[in-house]
């Protein structure tokens, strides 16, 4: 299994925040969209926000990719009705690429196991 990290910027409006985090509860996700996240070998999905930040942590098989998802997503009429009506609300950030929405993020930093200690001597 592997974990990719992503960020996006919401409009920094408290309006289209609210509506934007009122589509991810559970009563009104669309359920075509968990079903092609599934489908794409997405395991587990986070969303966090802090201020217009969002951070997205997938859980996903270790074949997973985006261009996998890319491919099934561009196929899928409603995931494209998805992302047409979350654009509404988000905005990429600066370095993002032209048409790239959630941009993934590189790890820095990892707290390792402590090693285990010989205490017998």
């Amino acid at each position: 299994m592997k974990r990719i990290c992503m960020a996006l910027d919401l409009i920094d409006d408290a309006d289209l925040i609210t509506e934007y985090e009122s589509y991810h509860q559970p009563h009104n996700s669309w359920p075509e969209i968990t079903d092609s996240i599934r489908q794409s070998g997405i395991i587990d999905m986070n969303i966090y926000r802090t201020g217009n930040r969002l951070f997205m942590i997938i859980e996903a098989e270790d074949d997973f990719s985006f261009e996998k998802k890319g491919r099934l997503d561009s196929a899928n009429p409603k995931v494209q009705e998805w992302e047409k009506l979350m654009w509404k609300f988000q905005q990429p950030l600066p370095w993002a690429k032209n048409g790239e929405k959630w941009v993934q993020m590189n790890p820095i930093y990892k707290l390792e196991k402590p090693q285990a200690t010989d205490q017998s001597l």
